[in-house]
């Protein structure tokens, strides 16, 4: 028995796993007789092979056209497969229709549930005449409140093929704030026996004063296939289409002004339902001093959007602090329009043990549905602080410990002051020796003056103006920075000693205005680098002795 009851736990386990990588979805749950829906099977496991069952749908449904999807994805080096067919059906019946479970392999998907609508007496009778291209513009209702949700639903019907190149005009009005409700939708409908696309776009407007509001037409443009000229269809020519524009009606809006009973010192708040919650971590029942606490607290608000949802009142409470985070908003959309979503979060901390009283939260707001005032409220919360040995102690004790601290400091300060000041002169003559001996033993002399580069210069420019007074002047300032006196390099370099001759008696003869510096500039540029003398070892030298005794 036992085997057999992990047997079946393991295959609904393995069947679990399976069915995670098939999933069915729609792209609406609500349409009319007629219309189309969008039906997208997702396989991501890539050990399921071939196609799925499709026979199921033939019950309820007309399958009006399939294709697949296949996609591959690469995150963090590794591959990812998925497939996806999408199916196109009509529905046979009106009313609640249920798209069955459908295989793949060993594997099934969820069933979906739709809600089919009648159409309209003036939709099955028609127009006998239908353009081929025109816009439908239909509201949720003829009133609605002052900053409450009113939906807007355009549909383009088309007869024809359509180009790419199809746009609407944007809905813009002064009086109201306009926000569109996720991408158009595509489908298709059957009219006077005559199939039509669909393209289906919806807005949600909020009115932001009372009175008429006249919602303005919209304007779509398309180019419209000619069918004859289809097959001689060029791609890089003109495209030879027929632009076609219609306009959508004028709709008028009746807006209520805020009830006479709403009480006025509370932020209006007109929706079709709000959701007040409060989550905490960690758990507020065991706390002591000191802890901190994260309360949640989350508003959710049906025909809202985010920005229009107030802040939430503050906790306020006697021995607690209170530290808020920044808001989180979100908008969410769904058949009913926009869900608004506020959550602020706040961390807790008690200072003082004992009873703390949190005050109810509430929020008041306007029910649109069925046309009340309506209050959403949290209770109040009482949180039992328990005393932390860590942060409190008895108070008679700690009176003692004081005096008995302020006695033996007054006996040791003395002896702990002089220990202190022995302390701080022991690193300070650390620190100085460690920092002389990361000193070198000889400081480098600081070269002064300008440089051998500069003076280098210099003698070349007196040298090439022939003046001997300031050519010695520059020869002497250049040897100065030379590792040799400028008798050694005259004593090792013939030519430099003949120039330097040449220079002195240019300076003390009357000759010496006619004096030429080329040849010592020569001689400066080719004289040779002084040689490193070897060093002295105390190995005997093979050559015999310059003076032989």
């Amino acid at each position: 028995m036992t085997r057999l009851l992990c047997t079946l736990l393991l295959s609904l386990l393995t069947l679990a796993a399976q069915a995670a990588g098939f999933s069915a979805s729609v792209d609406r749950t609500r349409l009319s007789e007629g219309e189309t829906v969008e039906l997208t099977l997702e396989s991501s496991d890539p050990t399921l092979f071939g196609k799925p069952d499709l026979t199921p749908l033939d019950t309820a449904f007309e399958v009006l056209g399939t294709r697949q999807i296949n996609q591959l994805s690469t995150l963090n080096g590794k591959n990812d497969r998925a497939t996806r067919w999408i199916i196109t059906l009509q529905p046979k019946q009106t009313g609640f229709v249920t798209i069955p479970a459908l295989k793949l392999g060993d594997v099934h998907s969820a069933p979906i549930t739709l809600q089919v609508a009648k159409a309209e007496k003036s939709e099955k009778s028609g127009r006998s005449n239908l353009a081929p291209v025109f816009i439908d513009a239909s509201l949720d209702q003829e009133s609605v409140y002052v900053q409450a949700q009113a939906i807007l639903t355009l549909r383009i019907y088309h007869s024809v093929s359509l180009y790419d190149d199809s746009s609407l005009s944007p809905l813009q009005m002064d009086d109201a704030r306009v926000e569109q409700l996720g991408d158009p939708r595509t489908y298709e409908k059957e009219i006077n026996g005559v199939r039509h696309g669909v393209i289906e776009v919806r807005y949600a407007v909020f009115p932001q004063k009372s009175g008429v509001l006249n919602i303005p037409p919209q304007v779509f443009s398309a180019t419209l296939v000619d069918p004859a000229s289809e097959t001689g269809y060029q791609p890089f020519g003109p495209r030879p289409g027929k632009l076609t524009r219609v306009n959508s009606p004028r709709i008028p809006l009746t807006v209520l002004p805020k009830p006479a009973d709403y009480p006025a010192d509370v932020p209006w708040l007109p929706a079709r339902n709000l959701v007040l919650t409060e989550s905490w971590s960690p758990d507020p029942g065991s706390v002591q001093t000191g802890d901190s606490l994260t309360r949640s607290l989350m508003l959710n608000v049906e025909g809202l959007s985010s920005a229009q949802i107030p802040p939430l009142p503050a906790t306020q409470a006697q021995g607690l602090r209170r530290y808020p985070d920044q808001p989180q908003l979100g908008n969410k959309i769904d058949e009913r329009g926009l869900i608004g979503s506020r959550e602020e979060r706040e961390a807790l901390v008690p200072t003082t043990s004992g009873r703390l009283e949190l005050p109810a939260v509430s929020i008041t707001w306007w029910n649109t549905r069925d046309n009340r005032l309506e209050r959403s409220e949290i209770a109040a919360r009482t949180l039992e602080v328990a005393i932390n040995p860590e942060l409190e102690a008895n108070p008679a004790q700690s009176a003692g410990t004081a005096v008995g601290n302020a006695v033996v400091l007054a006996r040791l300060w003395p002896w702990q002051l002089a220990c202190a000041l022995l302390a701080c002169t022991t690193l300070l003559g650390f620190g100085l020796w460690w920092r002389a001996r990361r000193q070198p033993a000889i400081l480098p002399t600081v070269q002064t003056g300008p440089s051998p580069r500069t003076l280098l210069d210099e003698l070349r420019r007196a040298c090439q103006s022939n003046d001997s007074h300031a050519t010695r002047q520059a020869l002497d300032n250049w040897a100065r920075q030379q590792p040799e006196t400028l008798a050694d390099m005259a004593a090792r370099f013939v030519p430099l000693s003949d120039a330097m001759d040449g220079l002195n008696g240019a300076l003390y003869s009357e000759a010496g205005q006619h004096w030429q510096g080329e040849d010592l500039w020569k001689a400066i540029r080719a004289l040779p680098a002084p040689q490193v003398e070897q060093q002295t070892t105390g190995e005997p030298s093979q050559l015999p002795p310059l003076y032989p005794r």
